[in-house]
């Protein structure tokens, strides 16, 4: 009798091909933000890297983008397996603030129970975007 193997473990790569990032960025979630207002999107991808979902939060007075409920349940809802979040700066300073690190950190460990990546987290300026995942702060 031959021993069964079971399958190797494979690793969940990140939601997007990393040659793909550029035009993802450009593309997709660019045209999204507006110029003058902080906004923040929640893009859900399933296990093939198909879109399922964006949702999108605006920020509040101070500017600061906070996830309502609703936001969260519309895009739980559509049963992604990994989360991409995307937000501005309309002050053209892509480096993530304290609280843009402490946000991704708390999404990232709501996440995790349920069985979702949360695969980057991407800060739009008017000029480029920053990465947290290319960053390595994921």
């Amino acid at each position: 009798m031959i021993p069964s193997k079971r399958p190797a473990r494979r690793r969940r790569r990140p939601v997007l091909y990393r040659g793909e990032e550029e035009e993802l960025a450009r593309l997709l979630l660019r045209p999204c933000f507006p110029a003058d207002d902080e906004m923040l999107l929640i893009a859900g991808f399933d296990a093939f890297d198909r879109l399922l979902c964006i949702e999108h939060a605006e920020g509040d007075r101070s500017g600061r983008c906070v996830i309502p409920p609703p936001i969260w349940r519309a895009a739980l809802g559509a049963m992604p397996a990994q989360i991409l979040l995307a937000h501005n700066h309309p002050s053209g300073i892509a480096r993530p603030s304290d609280a843009d690190i402490a946000t991704t950190r708390e999404c990232a460990r709501f996440l995790a129970p349920l069985g979702i990546a949360l695969s980057d987290h991407m800060i739009f300026t008017a000029e480029g975007h920053f990465s947290f995942w290319r960053a390595g702060l994921l």
